[in-house]
Order: C-alpha cells, then sequence, then structure tokens
C-alpha cells in the first residue's frame, strides 16, 4: 500500500473512473477523518454567529468589531479545505465524462459558496447560506469517512493475510542454522520452523511431523496433520512438533499470495448488479440536476426571493446525491468476498458469484474432484481367521518396499486407519504378476489373477465373490496368499471423498440438478456414482467433449456449474455459467475458474450457492433503500410540501443523505452474519 501526500491522496493518483465508481481512488479514511474534524471545529462558530440560527433558536451571539465575518472567513476556509476533494472528485468526473456523486456535491456547494459571497459583498439582497454550505460540508465528510471505513474494513482480510507470514525464517546450511528475512529465502532452501511459529513459505515437509494450522489461508477449523512428503502453505501455523521444510514457492508464487491477489481482484471486478448501481447513479445525477434547475425556475416563476429559490435548489441537489446508491452495490461486493475467503471460498469473477444463486445443475468432474485421485482399499474379503486390520496390516507391510501405485494405496490406506506397518524382509517383485515378502517370519505374496494361476492357487468362494463385485464396479482385486493360500481380497479403486456424498445430498436438497462427467469406463462411473447418489452420468467423455457435453446442457435451459481439477477441465469450466475449480488441481484449471476451492472440499459447493443468494439479496436491498430514498426525498427538497411549512434546509438534506448512507452500510455489514 503506498503511502499518502499531504493533502491525503496517495501517489498513484487521485480518481479513476473506469468502472464508474473509483471517486475515491487515492483517498483513504484518515484522509477524510482528518478533514471532518478540522471542518466540524471551524463549522461550530460559523453555526453560533448565524443570523439565521440566532433567530431560529432565540439567541444573541456576542458581537464585537469583525464579528459579523466570522460566518464568511471561517465558511470560506471550510469550502475551501473540507470541499477540495469534491471539487477535485468532480473535475475527474466530468473529465472522464461520467457526471456522479461528487459533481453532484461539488455543484452544490460551490453554488452556495459563489451565492453566499456575492450576498456578503452587498451585491444583491439576501440572506447568506454560509452555516448551511459549512454544515453541509462537513456532513458530507463525515459521510464519506464512514464510507471508507466500512469498505477498508471489509477489505482488510487482505491486510490480515499479509500478516501471516513472519518477517524472519531460519534457515539451515552446512555451517548451520541462520536467521534470514523471508525475502532472502529461495527454491530448494530448507528451513527450521519451530513450535507456534508460522511458516514463511511454501514448502514440502522433509522432516518431523505436527498438526498445522490452516484455517486462515482454507477456512478448515482442525488443524492438519502434517508427515514427511506433505506439502506445508506459507502464513500457517505450526503446532508442537519442530518442522524442517524445503522451499519451494517464496513471494508471489506462494499459495497465499495467489489467494491476496484473487481477492483483490474480486473486490474491483464489476457484478451486473453493480453496472445496474452505477448506470442509475448516473441518471440519478442527471435527474438531480435538471430537479435542481426546475425547482429553481419554478419557485422564480411564481415570485419567490433569489436567495429562497437557490436553497431549494442546493436542497434539491444536496439530498439527491446518489451516495447510497453508490455504495450499495461496493460495500457489500467488498464483505462477499472477504468473507468467502475466510472461508475458503476464492471468488475470482463477482459475475461468477452472483450468477450462482441461479444454477440449477452441478457437474462434477470424477477424479480428483468427488475422489482423491488416489487409490485406496475400498473393500475387502478375509478368508481366514485373520480381522481386518490385521490383513491390512500384513498386506502394507508386504507392499512397503513397491512402488507401484496399487501398492502405494494399500500402505496409504493402512496410514489413514492409524495402523502400524511392519517391516518387510526379503522383498522381490514378480514381474507383471506381484510381489513376494517375509513379514514376521513368514512368507507372503501379493498380487492379481496372473498370481493365482502362476501359485495354482484354488481361491475361496467368499474371496471370488467378492472380487467378482469388484470386476463389476471397475475395480482391481488384489489377493494376499500365504503358503499359496489366498486368506484376503482388496478390492483397490480410486478413493471416494468422505465429503463428496455429504456435497452431492446438500445439493439436491437445494433442489439443484446433480452429474457427474467422467473418462472412466461405464462400469466404474456407475459404481462411483451410486455410492455417492448421483442419478446423471456421462461416462466414457474424451476431454475435448467436455465442454460439448455442457453445452449440451445449456442448450437445454440449465444453468450449469462445473466443478472440476485438471488441464482437461479447463475448457468445461471455461464453457460452464460457472467454472468452479478444485484448489488443490491443476493451475490452468484454477485460472479457468470463477470461483476456487482452497481446501477442495466438495462441501464448498452448496456454501458457495448460499453466499450467493445471500449476497443478491442484500444488493437488492440496498438498491432499493437507495433508490425509494430519492423518490420520496427530491420532492420534499423541491418545496412541495411548502404550503404546510414543511421546508428543509442544505444541511437537513444532507443529513438526510448521510442518513440513508449509514442505513445501507449497516445493511450490507449484516451479511457478515452469515453462516456459511
Amino acid at each position: 500500500m503506498k503511502a499518502a501526500g499531504k493533502d491525503g491522496h496517495s501517489d498513484h493518483g487521485a480518481h479513476s473512473e473506469q468502472g464508474g465508481h473509483d471517486k475515491h481512488a487515492g483517498h483513504s479514511p484518515e484522509m477524510f477523518r482528518d478533514k471532518f474534524w478540522v471542518s466540524l471545529v471551524l463549522t461550530i462558530p460559523v453555526v453560533f454567529w448565524s443570523v439565521h440560527v440566532q433567530d431560529l433558536l432565540g439567541y444573541r451571539a456576542p458581537t464585537f468589531p469583525g464579528s459579523d465575518w466570522i460566518p464568511p472567513i471561517l465558511g470560506t476556509i471550510v469550502f475551501i479545505y473540507g470541499g477540495r476533494v469534491f471539487i477535485e472528485g468532480a473535475w475527474h468526473e466530468l473529465k472522464a465524462r461520467l457526471p456522479g456523486m461528487m459533481t453532484l456535491i461539488a455543484l452544490a456547494i460551490s453554488v452556495a459558496f459563489i451565492f453566499s459571497w456575492i450576498v456578503q459583498l452587498g451585491l444583491i439582497q439576501a440572506e447568506a447560506l454560509w452555516w448551511e454550505l459549512a454544515t453541509l460540508v462537513t456532513i458530507m465528510l463525515l459521510g464519506h469517512w464512514i464510507e471508507m471505513r466500512s469498505i477498508t474494513q471489509a477489505q482488510g482480510a487482505l491486510e490480515e493475510l499479509a500478516k501471516l507470514l513472519p518477517d524472519k525464517a531460519t534457515r539451515i546450511t552446512d555451517q548451520g542454522e541462520e536467521e534470514v528475512t523471508v525475502d532472502e529465502l529461495n527454491q530448494g532452501d530448507i528451513v527450521l520452523v519451530r513450535p507456534g511459529e508460522n511458516i514463511p513459505a511454501d514448502g514440502i515437509l522433509r522432516k518431523g511431523e505436527s498438526d498445522v494450522n490452516e484455517a486462515m489461508i482454507t477456512g478448515e477449523s482442525r488443524p492438519v496433520k502434517k508427515a514427511e512428503g506433505d506439502e506445508v502453505i506459507a502464513g500457517t501455523t505450526n503446532g508442537s512438533g519442530s518442522l524442517r521444510i524445503e522451499i519451494t514457492g517464496t513471494g508471489e508464487d506462494t499459495k497465499l499470495s495467489g489467494i491476496m491477489r484473487l481477492v483483490a481482484e474480486a473486490q474491483t471486478s464489476k457484478s451486473r448488479a453493480q453496472n445496474l448501481a452505477d448506470r442509475a447513479a448516473r441518471l440519478l445525477t442527471f435527474v438531480a440536476i435538471a430537479s435542481g434547475l426546475l425547482t429553481m425556475a419554478a419557485w422564480q416563476v411564481i415570485g419567490m426571493p433569489l436567495d429562497f429559490t437557490i436553497v431549494r435548489m442546493v436542497t434539491v441537489l444536496v439530498i439527491a446525491c446518489p451516495h447510497a446508491l453508490g455504495l450499495a452495490i461496493p460495500l457489500v461486493v467488498a464483505i462477499s468476498t472477504t468473507l468467502g475467503a475466510t472461508s475458503g471460498l476464492l471468488v475470482r469473477d463477482r459475475l461468477g458469484l452472483e450468477e450462482a444463486r441461479n444454477i440449477d445443475t452441478v457437474i462434477f468432474d470424477k477424479t480428483g474432484t468427488l475422489t482423491l485421485g488416489e487409490f485406496r482399499v475400498v473393500e475387502m474379503a478375509i478368508a481366514d481367521e485373520l480381522t481386518e486390520d490385521e490383513a491390512l496390516r500384513i498386506a502394507a507391510g508386504v507392499e512397503t518396499e513397491s512402488e507401484h501405485p496399487i501398492a502405494r494405496g494399500i500402505v496409504k490406506t493402512a496410514e489413514d486407519k492409524n495402523i502400524e506397518i511392519p517391516a518387510a524382509e526379503q522383498f522381490r517383485a514378480i514381474k507383471g504378476k506381484g510381489v513376494t515378502a517375509r513379514v514376521e517370519g513368514r512368507e507372503y505374496h501379493m498380487g492379481g489373477p496372473a498370481l493365482l494361476e502362476e501359485q495354482e492357487t484354488d481361491v475361496p468362494s467368499a474371496l471370488s465373490d467378492a472380487a467378482g463385485k469388484a470386476a463389476d464396479r471397475g475395480q482391481a482385486a488384489i489377493y494376499l496368499l500365504r503358503n499359496s493360500d489366498a486368506i484376503a481380497m482388496f478390492a483397490v479403486a480410486d478413493a471416494i471423498r468422505e465429503a463428496s456424498r455429504e456435497a452431492v445430498a446438500a445439493l439436491q436438497k437445494r433442489g439443484i440438478e446433480v452429474a457427474m462427467l467422467t473418462g472412466d469406463s461405464q462400469a466404474v462411473a456407475d459404481a462411483v456414482a451410486g455410492e455417492i447418489g448421483i442419478d446423471t452420468v456421462f461416462a466414457e467423455v474424451l476431454p475435448d467433449d467436455k465442454a460439448s457435453r455442457v453445452k449440451e446442457l445449456q442448450a437445454g435451459g440449465k444453468k450449469v456449474a462445473m466443478v472440476g481439477d485438471g488441464v482437461n477441465d479447463a475448457p468445461a469450466l471455461a464453457t460452464a455459467d460457472i467454472g468452479i475449480a478444485i484448489g488443490a488441481g491443476t493451475d490452468v484449471a484454477v485460472e479457468a475458474g470463477h470461483i476456487v476451492l482452497v481446501r477442495s472440499d466438495p462441501r464448498d459447493i452448496p456454501r458457495i450457492i448460499d453466499l450467493s443468494r445471500a449476497t443478491y439479496g442484500k444488493m437488492v436491498q440496498n438498491l432499493w433503500w437507495a433508490a425509494g430514498y430519492n423518490i420520496v426525498a427530491i420532492p420534499l427538497a423541491a418545496g412541495v410540501l411548502a404550503a404546510w411549512g414543511v421546508l428543509l434546509t442544505p444541511a437537513v438534506g444532507a443529513v438526510l443523505m448521510s442518513a440513508s448512507t449509514v442505513i445501507v452500510a449497516i445493511n450490507a455489514q449484516l451479511l457478515r452474519r452469515l453462516e456459511l
């Protein structure tokens, strides 16, 4: 973040209106705060020595030589010091040909300032508007301060994320330990992370084990157990173990930096509702100016004094300022984006989140999304007195030295169950058939049908029946043999994520159809879909055809969300109404998605829809309030009820306008109460 200059403007320029709502580019809450308090101090004597206020409240201010000049002098200072930001903002709006709320405020205070000096110099007989001008500027500064604080607080998650990275790290070298700054770390460095310290960069755990708190990054409330070979993320907090980590990503290449970029981009990206609000604000600006001129002309025709008609016009310009309308959407955008980010939902494109509320069909890629993308033992059959855990323990011992994916899946299943794996001796691979090893003094074999044929094994019916069912589901059947006798069968397949069933059920409960898309065989696809509860299955789909299947559903009137993690999912993610990328997937898939699931948890899909619906509801509420307020307020400001003694001053108009802004801000803040 760049430092602000003396006038509160940062170095990167004062204003940019590319999207229609960047009136505060280069401004800070501190700048508006300081200007407000100084202007308030100056405004108090302006109001106190105002003749109009004295007559209204029935008191007399002390008089002394020059006391009559207190309102014009201090009022001028307030106009120049406090009103400058609005004049500059109006200049940038007009230069960009996008007149908006800054233009309205600048016009109102400029008309009041010029008119008051004309009166002060005795060029016309009327009552100056010094106290109205000073209070108007002060209240406008207060309103903008409140707005800037609200948006800055909503965006504060970025600053909180930045604080997660430590300033220093302990690097391990041949000479021992050395303390370096995080900026000095390079890929391949080994760093020591002690208990309770934050991890300084992305890396692979090479030595040690610990529970790591990843809540600020992934939204996962429970610490995640990390062992050798596991990935760790910069900014997460180490638990009680001492870790040695090999650095794989530093600086801008860390996941934390990527998250911060996505949040920042999403908060500045436009949604359809924002574009609508911007157009409405510009339209209201023209309506307000036209209404002000018409009000002045109408009262002049009736024969009212010039000062009265100018006050009416200024009040219309002030009260019609589309401040609340301009704040209605950006604040909701900022809050919803940070709310999602802190819950593991990264919004890359605002249109994606906005569209999520209309989704009626969710397509899941199978491998790596609904499943782990890794082999696991999904079913066991036992033909001996062994328990399932005991059979798995022995099988994992036999396979522990094998590098085959299925063997690794068996070992990993035992590890997932916290089964202590025995050491193997005399391990030997039998080419094309399996492996053999001695475990706890006994010889065992592991393999498929080819091994059974070589060993001339007669398979018990309990095992052969289970193997047949596994084959029907497209799963590999691996046998454990002892002395050429088959004692257990393990059905090995791509394991289904534990969360997949809950995710599908939650979506179906919301009335959303769920489909699965995969390049696997129909048998494998049907088996997975049956376990999870998915009715619609697209199997044996080539990578190039995935996007075509999405288009087919869209052609049938469906609003489709695609969830995937691989390179071959990228076209489908980009084609869908919403592309949702699994965060653990490839960079290509993440870049193609509108929303990224940091936790790779399919249960986050229903949460996206909940966030979308809640966000849209707040946007609609704020837009209705902001627009409805002006429908009532403009006629009152023009003086339609003057015959009944109802006349609003510019200061009262500013109070009402600021009140509408505060209401919109409070309503947006209520979005924080949403439980995701």
